[in-house]
């Protein structure tokens, strides 16, 4: 038998923002490529009264479609400017209602999911008290960890909770954290992310960095020390200490793989410390880049603030790369042996200590890469199907 799914989510890759929420998209694909499981994704555009500069173009890729087996429609529902946190799940709800009625009636849907806490799982839970159906709330890291620390948020998160069949987290220190919130222990469920391990592997690294570094414009050596850096750049990912880090070890050059407000800040720190030269901002880049510039790296370093348990250790960890990252999210749970790297504190000196350790002594890679064997996406989507089927 075949079971219909109705996802909710605000994160997902669209004409205008082909990156957002990949990981949601992967993990809706896997699911739908079981023969147990049909998707239907609900991905709400939120548009203010006065549509300009990117919401221009967030408008214009509004289109709905098949895309990789997952059925996509994408509402708009309107944004309010300074008020739209408080608001958006009610907002997000009231727009997307009459499509789902009737989608609803023309092919009865068995589960409601929320792929983000918030906005997205106060508005599946009235989505789905309106049809009738059972829902599940999936968190995934600064939707708990940001949006819950705000009371106007977390009285609704909460009030959903309370009423999903079942919540899901992508690890078990954020499953903490929900609990810490006042979520009930007893409906919460381990799921963690997935990868595609075709395209996150070990790759062979004869002439890799030359080409990579043609590709990216950055004088890249074969005989480079590399340490990459993937994430928004966004005071949280603390690229700021990875600078200062690897300003202390001479040969080294950093690639910065992200786009974000601290840019301007992180090349004056950059300049400040005279390692310009040896940090390279490559901006966002596409799916067959990122798992080049991993392999190619001797480390992947993330010494974040705050996470679930982030896509980019995995991926990393796949293409051989060991990780520096800090005592965030689910990070104990996957480092579990030195072959994967190192959790330390965010500070340069430890991050930089870390570093020391891998270049003297690196791991073989194909042994760093059997670390997160457990995240292929056919598993990923096995282990959701087994907790859906749950629910219903």
């Amino acid at each position: 038998m075949t079971r219909r799914l109705l996802s909710i989510s605000t994160l997902y890759p669209n004409a205008s923002t082909p990156q957002f929420g990949t990981f949601v998209a992967r993990s809706l694909e896997a699911l739908s490529a079981r023969e147990d499981w049909d998707v239907t994704l609900i991905n709400p555009i939120g548009i203010p009264p006065l549509a300009l500069g990117r919401y221009r173009a967030l408008a214009a890729a509004a289109v709905d479609g098949v895309e990789n087996g997952v059925d996509v429609h994408r509402p708009s529902y309107l944004l309010v400017p300074r008020m739209g946190g408080r608001i958006n799940p009610s907002m997000i709800a009231r727009a997307v209602l009459p499509l789902v009625r009737e989608l609803h009636a023309r092919r009865p849907f068995d589960l409601v999911d929320a792929q983000f806490f918030y906005p997205d799982g106060p508005a599946a839970a009235w989505i789905a008290e309106q049809l009738g159906l059972p829902y599940a709330i999936k968190a995934r890291g600064s939707d708990i960890t940001l949006w819950g620390t705000k009371g106007f948020a977390r009285e609704q998160m909460l009030d959903a909770a309370a009423g999903a069949r079942g919540l899901l987290s992508v690890s078990q220190a954020l499953a903490d954290d929900m609990v810490a919130l006042g979520m009930p222990p007893g409906k919460i469920a381990i799921h963690y992310t997935g990868l595609d391990r075709n395209r996150f592997r070990p790759l062979a690294h004869s002439g890799l960095r030359t080409k990579l570094g043609e590709k990216l414009n950055v004088p890249l050596g074969e005989n480079d020390r590399i340490v990459a850096t993937v994430g928004a750049l966004i005071d949280r990912k603390g690229q700021d200490l990875v600078i200062g880090a690897i300003a202390g070890i001479p040969g080294t050059r950093l690639l910065l793989v992200g786009k974000g407000e601290d840019e301007k800040h992180l090349r004056a720190l950059a300049r400040d410390l005279g390692v310009d030269e040896r940090v390279h901002f490559v901006g966002s880049v596409d799916h067959d880049t990122l798992p080049v510039i991993l392999s190619a790296a001797d480390a992947m370093v993330l010494p974040s603030k705050k996470e679930g348990l982030a896509n980019a250790w995995v991926e990393a960890l796949a293409c051989g790369t060991p990780i520096v990252i800090s005592e965030a999210g689910g990070a104990r749970e996957l480092v579990t042996s030195p072959d994967a790297g190192y959790v330390v504190a965010r500070d340069i000196d430890a991050i930089a200590a870390a570093l020391r350790k891998l270049f003297a002594d690196p791991p073989p890679r194909e042994r760093v890469a059997t670390t997160v064997d457990g995240f292929g996406w056919p598993a990923h989507a096995a282990r959701l199907a087994h907790i859906y089927n749950g629910l219903i």
